[in-house]
């Protein structure tokens, strides 16, 4: 008999995993009731979860230290640089379909443009995108997502929020991500499942290679690591919505921006 088909063995895995899945839950359920707003800190208007994004950050940073980060490490330490480089280079190339798609969707048709040019001349010239071409022959690079055209179609941004495993974003950025994935090739036109999933790690482990460096300069940082993130996220989110050149805030703006929060004190 096959060990597949052994129903001992199919027990045991299903055990192991509903085990697995209950301790996640539980520790979810105990970070978010333990974690707490430092004393002092001012809360903003934009974020009302603040409580429970807070223990979500704690989630992923346990999640980090543990899994991802020592992951990063030994795929750093075995892969040369030039490898590193063509992985990320090859998810770069499939990306800028979407940034083209996108920027297309947002009004953009040069952006969309060169995004297609770009896919042309790294699949071809560079060899399925191994070598950035276009990046060398000078050919720019936008990054889109549906998070921003959504943005540039009016839809407002609404209560920032920390996502288990993705970290910041908001619940139109949420909702954008949701787009991203269902029009994911990587993700939808793969069927073999073990395949799928390593692409899958491998594109989680390159990302955060990339930014393995800043993140300890985050950590040994003297603020509050929550509050630096959130608002570093925002600001960025907006300045990529005008594509780098967004309009001046006036106070205005700030008094009558929703107040998505229950609680009025400390409330900025």
């Amino acid at each position: 008999m096959q060990i597949k088909n052994n129903p001992m063995k199919i027990f045991k895995t299903s055990l192991t995993v509903t085990i697995q899945r209950l301790s996640l839950a539980i520790l979810t359920l105990a970070l978010v009731s333990c974690a707490t707003i430092p004393d002092g800190q001012v809360r903003i208007k934009k974020d009302p979860w603040e409580q429970t994004n807070r223990a979500v950050l704690s989630f992923n940073d346990s999640l980090d230290d543990y899994l991802i980060r020592p992951l990063t490490k030994v795929y750093e330490f075995v892969l040369p640089n030039v490898v590193q480089t063509a992985i990320r280079n090859v998810f770069s190339n499939i990306g800028d379909i979407y940034n083209s798609v996108n920027s297309l969707l947002q009004g953009k048709p040069k952006d969309a443009f060169d995004g297609v040019v770009r896919v042309l001349v790294n699949t071809t010239i560079g060899l399925g995108g191994i070598w950035d071409a276009a990046s060398s022959a000078g050919i720019e690079k936008h990054s889109e997502d549906f998070g921003q055209t959504f943005g540039v179609w009016g839809i407002p941004d609404g209560p920032y929020m920390v996502l288990p495993l993705l970290g910041p974003s908001t619940v139109r950025d949420t909702v954008g991500w949701f787009f991203d994935i269902q029009t994911d090739i990587l993700i939808k036109q793969i069927d073999d499942i073990p395949l799928r999933n390593s692409i899958t790690g491998v594109r989680i482990i390159d990302q955060r290679a990339k930014y393995l460096g800043s993140s300890d300069i985050l950590e040994s940082a003297a603020f509050d690591k929550y509050s630096f993130i959130r608002d570093a996220y925002l600001q960025r989110r907006r300045s990529k919505l005008y594509d780098g050149n967004p309009p001046m805030m006036e106070e205005d703006d700030e008094e009558t921006a929703p107040d998505y929060s229950t609680e009025d004190n400390r409330i900025r």
